[in-house]
């Protein structure tokens, strides 16, 4: 029941430009599932203090931290989603910093006066509630910090190559008819595969808002890339639909993998071409 509230206030969220009616402000946080990798978005109250966003492992009281602050803190890192003033909503990749004591005492504090389920959080449970600053992405803070958020991308984009090059594989040697161990283990994989391309993509449109703000220069790629996102997520869809079949053909599934890994793979040329060359030329604004 949970995971269906919070996907109703998610769509709700992204069809309202990040207004939820009943709710305080809230951000939607995504980050990678500690066993699976999955992307997890989920739901949160904030409140922004300057630059930094204010988060709160409540969990409505429970005894247990919340699985998302397991998952952040193991991540290292994630994106949120919040209102961008003009009827939609931006995303940015972020960092998680844990409050030291003293000003975590002030700031939960702060936030049960501003919304008193808080307090009673905090009534219901023995554990100390953490809270947890998210900073944004920030190229102009530390100029080799876009160096290094490119690397990474670069990084991202070998190691989807190497799982579709893998899945090719697979699949080629399951024959007419995989035996049930081989289409287990295809499932894995191909899920996998999808769970981390679906990330890849998360943390890109939070580093491509960085980029934008510090770049203004490459908006018209970046735009670009950002539409063919939406292009390859429908193709994993159909890649997806394709794998949840019960009776799914394997050339079938191995043609869906090839417009897939086409569209991908023009994808990263385009995106190596015009944004991760560290010789490419970025001037600050």
């Amino acid at each position: 029941m949970a995971n269906e509230f919070n996907q109703r206030v998610i769509e709700e969220f992204r069809a309202r430009g990040g207004h939820v009616e009943g709710f305080p402000a809230i951000l939607l946080l995504t980050t990678a599932g500690r066993r699976t990798g999955q992307p997890r978005t989920t739901p949160l109250a904030y409140h922004q203090d300057g630059s930094r966003y204010l988060v709160f492992g409540s969990n409505a009281g429970a005894v247990d931290h919340p699985q998302w602050y397991r998952n952040l803190v193991a991540a290292g890192g994630g994106t949120v989603e919040l209102p961008d003033g003009e009827g939609g909503v931006t995303t940015l990749s972020v960092r998680p910093v844990e409050l030291d004591p003293a000003e975590r005492d002030r700031q939960y504090a702060e936030q049960a006066r501003r919304v008193p389920s808080f307090a009673d959080y905090a009534a219901r449970t023995d554990r100390t509630i953490p809270v947890l600053a998210l900073h944004p992405l920030d190229l102009s803070v530390d100029p080799a910090l876009a160096a290094r958020v490119v690397g990474q991308l670069q990084l991202h984009h070998e190691d989807l190559r190497r799982q579709l090059a893998d899945l090719r594989t697979r699949l080629d040697q399951a024959g007419p008819v995989p035996g049930p161990d081989l289409a287990a283990q295809l499932r894995e994989k191909c899920l996998q595969f999808c769970y981390g391309l679906g990330l890849h993509h998360t943390r890109e449109d939070g580093a491509f808002t960085a980029f934008e703000r510090q770049y203004p220069q490459l908006i018209p790629a970046l735009a670009r890339l950002r539409a063919e996102h939406r292009t390859v997520a429908e193709a994993l869809t159909r890649f997806e639909d394709r794998l949840a079949a019960p009776d799914t053909d394997p050339a079938e599934l191995r043609a869906e993998l090839d417009r897939l890994t086409d569209g991908l793979e023009a994808h990263f040329v385009y995106e190596e071409t015009h944004l991760l060359p560290p010789s490419a030329p970025h001037p600050p604004r």
